[in-house]
């Protein structure tokens, strides 16, 4: 008598969905290091506005020329260290040299007396922001098949993001420990920092997946090779980044609609929660459908918010403003991150990044200035305005792209 035949594996079986793809294993150590860090940056980063206005005294031009310098002048480090891990065919050393030059930068800040010396801490931080994050994104592209990249970009994004939702909170309840003391919080600000290099050191490994194909071009010469729907992305993004101002405005926004200084860390809290709530769920959709179309949302919705935050209204107004603001960034922050991703050549991946990193890194410099310039001229209303219009302008730009996204439809 013959034995009845074993039954089929489930993922064989008639009719039986195909098991789920996972996200590979390094996407999620990117995640939870970028945790780490935004925890410790975004404590600098929610006390920055109160402590060079209020402890040094200095104008809100000062926070904007700060900023944007130490973000535009970092952007060269986003150029180079894209190309140069190409190059290399290597990613984890430049993101471990990014995260370590941040870490490094924390107790700058609280040692800081003046104008210079707090542009110097943002500086070597904002740095390393820009050598890490086009090694970064490379390795996650590198390792994950398209048709998972909004979800890799999504959740890498989301977690960042978890970092900056718990970071003013914890800012505002070790302002209230240690009565107002702004340095002394700076000090513990600095250790999840220095945890999140020990992570990415012990934890991420090196992709076994070859990032280009063949001899590299000349140093200079990838960039020349960049792919023109590339070339178009990067332009749409660095006209966006104009409108897109530093969340330091949030802040002093709040501070003039009367929130104190020590309870003004909680308007990045909104604004975090309105960036974590969409930011994978973002990402997924545009595995889904056009990742143009969700990144024209996202920019519909920075325009929207801007109207409000331009309006002399009650804090009610103000929290909505923020939270949509936030919301802009979960539609737009992984998705041009994903388009790059989906039109670079594996062989030019970090290089695309790094342009395109450079690029909006620019656009930041000039948002930030001109943003402080407009605020202590014209108030807060006109820069909201402003940003709005330079928003809409970046909006019909991209409808004008051509849609070659590579989603699965479904």
């Amino acid at each position: 008598m013959s034995r009845p035949a074993p039954p089929l594996p489930r993922a064989q079986r008639p009719g039986a969905k195909p098991p789920r793809a996972k996200l590979p294993r390094n996407v999620w150590v990117l995640g939870f290091v970028s945790l780490l860090m935004d925890l410790s940056s975004e404590i600098y980063h929610a006390l920055l506005p109160a402590f060079i206005t209020v402890t040094l005294g200095l104008p809100a031009a000062a926070m904007g020329a700060i900023d944007g310098a130490a973000e535009g002048t970092a952007s060269f480090a986003k150029l180079a260290s894209g190309r140069l891990s190409d190059r290399s065919r290597r990613r984890k050393p430049w993101i471990l040299a990014g995260y370590g030059l941040a870490a490094l930068s924390k107790p700058l800040f609280p040692l800081a007396a003046s104008a210079w010396a707090v542009m110097g801490a943002r500086f070597a931080d904002r740095v390393g922001k820009g050598i890490r994050g086009a090694p970064r994104d490379g390795m996650i592209a590198d390792e994950t098949p398209p048709e998972l990249r909004g979800r890799a970009f999504g959740l890498r994004q989301s977690l960042d993001t978890v970092g900056a939702l718990i970071a003013p909170i914890a800012a505002v309840g070790l302002m209230i420990l240690l009565a107002g003391d702004i340095r002394a919080v700076f000090w513990i600000a600095a250790v999840p920092a220095l945890l999140c290099f020990a992570l990415a050191w012990f934890a991420l490994k090196e992709s076994n997946r070859p990032h280009a194909a063949g001899p590299q071009p000349a140093l200079f010469a990838g960039f020349r090779q960049l792919d023109a729907a590339t070339k178009r992305i990067i332009g749409v993004g660095f006209l966006f980044t104009l409108a897109r101002f530093s969340e330091g405005f949030l802040i002093l926004r709040a501070l003039d609609a009367g929130v104190s200084v020590a309870l003004s860390p909680l308007v990045l809290v909104l604004f975090n929660l309105g960036f974590v709530a969409l930011a994978y769920p973002a990402g997924a959709l545009s595995d889904r459908v056009s990742p143009k179309a969700v990144l024209a949302g996202g920019m519909a919705l920075l325009i929207a918010a801007d109207v409000i935050l331009a309006q002399e209204a009650g804090l009610v107004v103000l929290g909505v403003g923020v939270l949509l603001w936030g919301a802009h960034m979960a539609l737009t922050q992984g998705i041009f991150a994903r388009m790059i991703a989906d039109s670079a050549p594996a062989e030019l991946r970090a290089t695309s990044f790094g342009a395109f990193h450079f690029a909006t890194g620019v656009g930041t410099l000039l948002a930030s200035v001109g943003a402080g310039l407009i605020w202590d001229r014209d108030g807060a209303g006109a820069t909201f305005l402003a940003g709005a219009g330079v928003a809409a302008v970046a909006l019909a730009m991209l409808a004008l792209l051509p849609d070659t996204s590579r989603h699965s439809g479904g």
